[in-house]
């Protein structure tokens, strides 16, 4: 783990399998809002296979898998894979749906320049140092395909949760024993330099405030 939060990373890696250990489904069994637009935006493009990070006990991937597409979820968490690739199973959806142990702290799997697509829900609100975000929206552009797409989804800073949460450095925050950072449009474009910016929309899902960005490798990098 290549990290400069290694006690904090570590710690919140252990609330995580606890909390899905002690809550199966811990995320509910609906996909989110953003595993929709993500859908209409991976099929407009032709796309057919998707890498999903922080995947969590697989409520997406595997709603990406209904839909048709193949699926290489990855999270940190045992447990939560676990209870992915039993619900894949139960569903006949295994045969599109793999799942694998990795933190995004540390270089992406893939070789360059070949995955077609990458979806990410609230993964980048995690606890992540400035310059680690930075280093994992670098690596989702390595592993993209010229032309690929990156569409994520992350809580704002309108978020109700900021009221109740404590500040931390580095503009992290902790709410109920969670670690991790709201996102502001500036934050977005920040981290969209060398990509082509294709959406930012505020939606809200439930009590969340949340932002959808979708961005596009640039078929020739600068």
């Amino acid at each position: 783990m290549n990290t400069g939060y290694v006690e904090l990373a570590r710690a919140q890696q252990e609330r995580w399998e606890s909390a899905y250990a002690q809550r199966p489904q811990l995320h509910g069994s609906e996909p989110s809002a953003a595993a929709h637009r993500a859908v209409e935006r991976f099929g407009a493009a032709g796309i057919d296979d998707v890498l999903e990070l922080g995947s969590g006990h697989g409520r997406d991937a595997l709603f990406l898998a209904r839909q048709g597409f193949s699926v290489h979820a990855t999270d940190f968490s045992d447990t939560a894979l676990d209870q992915l690739r039993h619900a894949a199973q139960r569903e006949g959806l295994d045969d599109r749906v793999t799942a694998a142990l990795h933190d995004v702290r540390d270089p992406l799997p893939p070789a360059d320049a070949t995955v077609n697509a990458v979806f990410a829900n609230l993964l980048l609100n995690m606890t992540f140092s400035p310059s680690e975000l930075r280093s994992l929206v670098a690596e989702v552009r390595r592993v993209l395909c010229p032309g690929g797409l990156f569409v994520y989804a992350v809580c704002s800073t309108d978020d109700p949760c900021t009221q109740y949460s404590r500040q931390l450095d580095d503009g992290l925050s902790v709410y109920d024993g969670f670690v991790g950072r709201f996102f502001d449009e500036d934050l977005v474009g920040e981290l969209a330099g060398h990509w082509q910016l294709d959406e930012l929309t505020p939606y809200d899902e439930g009590q969340r405030r949340m932002l959808l960005v979708a961005m596009t490798k640039p078929a020739q990098e600068t």
